[in-house]
């Protein structure tokens, strides 16, 4: 038996040879590379990578600033819709209107009216009627001037010395 066993021993060693003789035929060995995933320790892609943290960064702050601007926006629009500024906006509205009536009340009444002078924010406003027109002179804050002139008798209206 001990040359039976001796038989098996050999025929186990020679087939494992053969099977390492095989397997080894078939592979491949490379070298082992070590390399860095991130762009700033390899340099490879390093403007790319720095690009696209940078458009990050600007993105970001330019959804803040969006943020505030439209923050600042709805708060000056509620501001502006409060109830104390839409009345005065009504008032002021009323107040212009009824001057704007009277000075037209005064330039059209019967004697011609005298005409005078008003500052509205800034801008100068004079007026009168000669009995012939009626003149109108806008001075703007800028200095630059606007002057309106009406003839008289086209409304109807006349002075003293118009002729039927």
């Amino acid at each position: 038996m001990d040359r039976e066993k001796k038989k098996i021993l050999l025929l186990v060693c020679i087939l494992g040879l053969a099977n390492i003789l095989l397997i080894s035929s078939t592979l491949h060995s490379e070298t082992l590379v070590q390399e860095f995933k991130n762009p700033s320790f390899s340099g490879i892609g390093t403007s790319a990578a720095w690009l696209t943290q940078d458009e990050q960064q600007f993105s970001r702050n330019k959804d803040q600033i969006e943020k505030l601007e439209n923050a600042l926006e709805d708060a000056i629009r509620d501001e502006e819709n409060s109830t104390l500024n839409k009345f005065i906006r009504s008032l002021q509205s009323r107040v212009l209107s009824r001057m704007a009536q009277d000075i037209t009340a005064s330039l059209f009444d019967d004697t011609g009216g005298t005409g005078g002078e008003i500052l509205i924010e800034g801008n100068r406003i004079e007026y009168s009627n000669d009995g012939e027109s009626i003149i109108l002179t806008v001075e703007a804050e800028d200095g630059s001037f606007t002057t309106i002139e009406i003839p008289i008798g086209i409304f109807g209206i006349c002075s003293e010395d118009c002729v039927t």
